[in-house]
């Protein structure tokens, strides 16, 4: 096993810890500036920043942020799978569940990992009065950002959830996967292509877990998916409501949001985790929604 214990460090230097976030791109992640405002709200001094990785070159550089001193690391696309397969077998209840990882950290010289991406969905889904108990959810997407909020989704008491996938192959794999995994008999748990969104609904709440927006597009499902007073939600965000939420609203949603709630609440738990200290996530969220509203367009 390689060591990953952090290089001695010079005498008399009294740097703060090191974080970052990992990712191919990373350079738009505004994590940096979440993790900033946790410190100063918690007294925490810390560093975070941004650590781009080639796409053949992760674990490479994984290891060497940890033998140079890092403290911990965020990991977002394409890394999370990855991330996982490298943190194996220290890895908590909820990321063996996800299969991705998007925290990774070091304890005595073992790498740790974890998931916190469905704390921080299940966590805005309820800021937002969302009720999960007993919800019928429709999922769009399959990817790692799917699998991080599967099990937080079933354990919030969610009644059904159908995986749907530009590739069906992928979301009914990502389906027996969870279930395998768990044995789980609830919730109902079905996977299919984006064309078969509507079995089963309509839905209360319909997540995109695609990264359609970020090609300024929605993806491509059905109409007649949503049920009276339905939430549609966006793990991507932006300044302006997302083709998805448009899509949504267009659709008959009751109310569309953005996944800028999520991003802060994924982050609040890492920084539990790094620091044993939970940060306040609701003024860091009510600044960034304040920063994208006065970078939008005049």
């Amino acid at each position: 096993m390689t060591d990953l214990s952090p290089a001695t460090a010079v005498p008399g230097a009294a740097m703060p810890p090191r974080y970052a976030v990992i990712g191919n791109p990373v350079t738009h992640s505004r994590s940096p500036r979440i993790h900033a405002m946790f410190g100063e709200q918690t007294g925490i001094a810390l560093q975070y920043g941004l650590l781009p990785a080639p796409l053949d070159g992760f674990e490479a550089a994984v290891r060497d942020f940890f033998a140079g001193g890092g403290r911990g690391l965020n990991v977002t696309v394409p890394f999370k799978q990855e991330a996982w397969s490298l943190a194996a077998p220290r890895l908590s209840d909820r990321a063996r569940l996800a299969g991705a990882v998007n925290t990774l950290w070091v304890r005595d010289g073992v790498l740790h990992g974890c998931n916190t991406d469905g704390v921080g969905l299940v966590a805005d889904l309820r800021r937002l009065g969302a009720e999960l108990a007993g919800a019928r959810v429709l999922m769009a997407g399959a990817g790692g950002a799917a699998r991080g909020v599967l099990q937080p989704l079933a354990e919030a008491g969610c009644a059904r959830i159908h995986i749907v996938n530009r590739t069906a192959e992928r979301a009914h794999a990502l389906a027996a996967e969870w279930l395998r995994a768990t044995g789980a008999a609830s919730p109902t748990v079905s996977a299919g292509g984006l064309p078969e969104a509507h079995k089963g609904g309509p839905w209360d709440i319909v997540i995109n877990a695609t990264a359609s927006s970020l090609g300024d597009a929605a993806p491509d499902l059905p109409t007649g998916l949503y049920a009276d007073g339905a939430l549609a939600y966006d793990m991507m965000y932006g300044a302006q409501p997302t083709p998805f939420m448009r899509q949504a609203e267009a659709e008959g949603a009751a109310a569309t949001a953005d996944g800028l709630g999520m991003l802060v609440g994924q982050a609040a738990e890492s920084f539990f985790i790094w620091h044993g200290v939970r940060p306040d996530a609701e003024p860091v969220l009510a600044a960034l929604r304040r920063e994208l509203a006065a970078s939008a367009p005049r």
